[in-house]
């Protein structure tokens, strides 16, 4: 489980809304919004280059203080929207949140270690959970869970959620029966094969698909 370091995101209240906001964006301002807990939802306005560096660091799960002009609120960071061609952020929208209500969310699992099983070129790990549900406090909530798969020595070895301890503080929802990896096998044709190249030219696209704030006005 990895610890949190405070993330504090300066932004400013934002007066310009609908198409307008092109305007700011041109200007290399990031336009969004923050709503929840005791927050009456307010549009604000941040630093676009500043904002997307600190971005490539902060997951769903990752609690981060937004300070604006002052007023700083605890919030997770509920959406991202990017231009479809560009791939840069467009918008983004932060969930206020209570430090003494408990919350659920769902946790990104990374693994690290090296398996000493995979010595053997015929086995591989098979990676079947990808994330988990928990539920804590906002300050308690890690950014992602870490699986080691260091003890995974023979082809019956296994890592499933009731292997995982993430401390008295946090409540796992998931199933304890989950197998999160396993071990399996490559088949002979496949270890063979030759590798074979693949080019994908695909641009991003916005991640949840919400309406910008100009199309919302039109």
């Amino acid at each position: 489980m990895t610890k949190q370091e405070e993330i504090v995101i300066k932004a400013e209240k934002r007066t310009i809304k609908g198409k307008q906001v092109s305007q700011l964006r041109r200007a290399g301002i990031l336009p969004g919004v923050i709503y929840g807990h005791r927050v009456e939802s307010q549009a604000i306005q941040m630093d676009r280059h500043t904002v997307s560096h600190q971005m490539a660091s902060i997951t769903p799960t990752t609690l981060v203080t937004v300070d604006v002009a002052g007023d700083k609120i605890k919030a997770f960071v509920r959406d991202r929207q990017r231009d479809v061609l560009y791939g840069t952020l467009t918008h983004l929208d932060f969930l206020a949140v209570s430090m003494t209500e408990k919350m659920r969310a769902a946790v990104e699992l990374e693994l690290t270690g090296e398996a000493p099983v995979l010595e053997n070129p015929i086995y591989l790990l098979n990676h079947s959970l990808n994330e988990i549900e928990i539920e804590c406090f906002p300050q308690d909530m890690p950014e992602r869970v870490l699986v080691d798969v260091s003890g995974i020595k023979t082809p019956e070895d296994s890592i499933t959620i009731a292997d995982l301890n993430l401390g008295e503080n946090i409540t796992i929802l998931t199933d304890q029966s989950e197998v999160i990896v396993s071990v399996g096998y490559i088949a002979a044709e496949e270890v063979e094969a030759p590798a074979v190249e693949s080019v994908t030219g695909e641009p991003a696209v916005v991640e949840k698909g919400k309406k910008t704030e100009e199309e919302e006005t039109a």
